[in-house]
């Protein structure tokens, strides 16, 4: 084996355990419940967007603010994520993967709501290491009641 295929391959890896690791990472986040700008300077780009059950928001600073708002709902959540598949060209990637949420709503019943479904991520390599530049999440089922989410949060803005 050449010595640049051999170092190809190894950027292939580190790019892969560095990937899963953010992912990871975030996920865990959501549930530690810190979210300031070191939060969202660690985990996203500037011009971010994030397709989220409560809505789709634009920029670093309004995934912040959405995310606070969103987990406000809760007391206390556990999000895991699975089934990651990496797609790596450059200095781009995608990340398919499956995301299993539970969640105690804020104030009210111990009965969990949760949710099960898939995502999509895109990432950039910054000088700062790999940074979400887009995310979708598409729930499948839910099981149990969800919180009620404001109107406001999800209606299309008025034009």
């Amino acid at each position: 084996m050449e010595i640049a295929q051999m170092h190809r391959q190894l950027q292939d890896l580190t790019d892969r355990a560095e990937i899963t690791d953010l992912m990871d990472r975030y996920l865990r986040s959501l549930d530690e419940r810190v979210f300031d700008e070191a939060w969202a300077r660690a985990f996203h780009t500037e011009d971010v967007t994030a397709e989220m059950p409560i809505g789709t928001v634009h920029g670093r600073e309004a995934v912040l603010a959405h995310t606070r708002r969103g987990m406000a709902l809760f007391d206390r959540t556990v999000h895991l994520g699975a089934g990651f598949v990496i797609g790596i060209d450059g200095d781009r990637a995608t990340v398919r993967g499956a995301q299993l949420s539970t969640h105690v709503l804020a104030g009210g019943s111990e009965n969990p709501f949760v949710s099960g479904g898939r995502t999509l991520t895109e990432l950039v390599r910054t000088v700062d290491g790999w940074r979400i530049s887009a995310s979708a999440l598409h729930v499948a089922w839910t099981r149990g009641t969800p919180p009620r989410v404001p109107e406001e949060w999800t209606a299309p803005p008025a034009t």
